[in-house]
């Protein structure tokens, strides 16, 4: 492929990829008795429920204009109300690590899908379906950052007893009043001090995966 459908293909993949990601989280919650994303019309996986303007389109094509080895975004965040989970105790855990979940699960499911099509000698198969396993893998991965408002975040909240997770709790509605200006601070830090490591733990992984 050229390098222009190159970049093409891989936005749309991380589009789709984090719309999966929201779905699920509705998915988990309307399974755990919250059918707050059902009623609102987000259990679909139709990108027009999901899209943001900015997290969806702004973000991924600046990072791809500005040549950042960093591919990131997201849709609209899914929403549910964890009062009415059946599962009290690590219910919010189950919820937030249900995206990241299903970015693993796809990872695993498109590496296997690029290992078969490699041994069949379909390379451009191959490629096509390595890209969708590394940006999911990428994903969910980056997702478990315990860092507000990405799910490692919620899943670590989620998991400690209530007089430990509180403080998290505080923490993360500090975070979430400053909304998009504190995620973009997050993802340049992140770019200046950890994607280098980052990366390189993807790409560890994601050679295993598909046996590159």
């Amino acid at each position: 492929m050229q390098p222009g459908i190159d970049l093409v293909f891989a936005v749309v993949i991380l589009i789709v990829s984090v719309i999966a990601h929201e779905a699920a989280h509705g998915y988990a919650a309307d399974w755990l008795g919250d059918p707050t994303a059902r009623l609102a019309g987000r259990l679909t996986l139709n990108p027009l429920a999901h899209l943001d303007p900015f997290g969806s389109v702004v973000i991924p094509a600046l990072l791809v204009l500005s040549g950042s080895p960093l591919l990131f975004g997201w849709a609209k965040p899914v929403p549910y109300n964890p009062y009415n989970l059946r599962a009290k105790r690590f219910g919010e855990a189950l919820v937030a690590g249900a995206g990241v979940a299903t970015n693993i699960f796809l990872a695993l499911l498109f590496a296997l899908g690029a290992r078969l099509a490699a041994g069949e000698g379909a390379a451009t198969a191959a490629s096509f379906l390595a890209t969708v396993s590394f940006i999911n893998l990428f994903l969910g991965l980056f997702n478990l950052i315990p860092f507000p408002p990405l799910d490692g975040y919620g899943v670590l909240a989620g998991l400690l007893p209530f007089s430990l997770a509180y403080p998290l709790r505080q923490f993360e509605a500090r975070v979430r009043a400053y909304g998009v200006f504190a995620l973009v601070l997050f993802l340049l830090a992140f770019s200046y001090l950890l994607a280098g490591p980052f990366s390189a733990l993807v790409l560890w992984l994601f050679s295993l995966l598909v046996g590159a």
